[in-house]
């Protein structure tokens, strides 16, 4: 599998998808949060962009959000996170595995998924990811394989105030099994405002003991 011009071209869309201002309907706001979503061009349901300000720089709140030794500790959707493979520096290929949601309504999911870290100038950090096979990490009965079409996170600094940045989340999952749509765009834009809020406290946290 040649893993670099996979993930050149999943850094490609994530790009493109952030600098795509049409079409977007914002369908929740909360904890300064916005979530928008739009048809996706990738399968047959949306692709959902969730952004908020985070008071920290980039290359502090990237490596946080993506590095299994940060991340196990603050993301509560998450049972486990892990690497199964450094393909290089800035590439791996990581097995997450999420709780079961809605009071059991979804299931336990689990991804395994190819994540290249990428660096624009103006100091914009983001990471692009997309789901791939993996012989070594099979499906097991546990859980539900799921299946991440191009996601990732951008990362900017805010022009009039560089400490802080501003994160957008873009994400496309297809959780497999029967659920029906409406379970999962309900439960999709929630997960996205989790993600970044639980972020902005994991990190105001680390600081504060650091």
């Amino acid at each position: 599998m040649d893993y670099k011009k996979i993930t050149d071209e999943i850094s490609e869309k994530i790009l493109s998808y952030s600098q795509d201002s049409s079409g977007w309907r914002v369908i929740k706001v909360s904890k300064n949060v916005t979530v928008s979503s739009k048809p996706s061009k990738e399968y047959a349901g949306n692709i959902y962009r969730g952004e908020g300000i985070i008071e920290e720089v980039p290359s502090k709140i990237i490596p946080f959000m993506y590095l299994p030794e940060y991340r196990n500790k603050w993301d509560k959707a998450l049972k486990s996170y892990s690497l199964l493979e450094s393909v290089d520096q800035d590439t791996g290929i990581y097995h997450s595995v999420t709780h079961s949601y809605g009071m059991g309504l979804i299931s336990s999911r689990d991804f395994v998924d190819l994540l290249h870290v990428k660096a624009y100038p103006g100091g914009i950090l983001t990471t692009n990811s997309i789901s791939v096979e993996y012989s070594n990490c099979p499906p097991t009965p546990s859980c539900v394989r799921g299946r991440n079409n191009p996601c990732g996170y951008v990362c900017s600094p805010l022009p009039e105030n560089p400490e802080h940045s501003k994160l957008v989340v873009f994400i496309q999952p297809e959780l497999g099994g029967m659920l029906p749509c409406s379970v999962v765009e309900s439960a999709l834009p929630t997960t996205l405002v989790n993600l970044i809020t639980e972020t902005r406290a994991g990190l105001k946290s680390f600081k504060d003991r650091n």
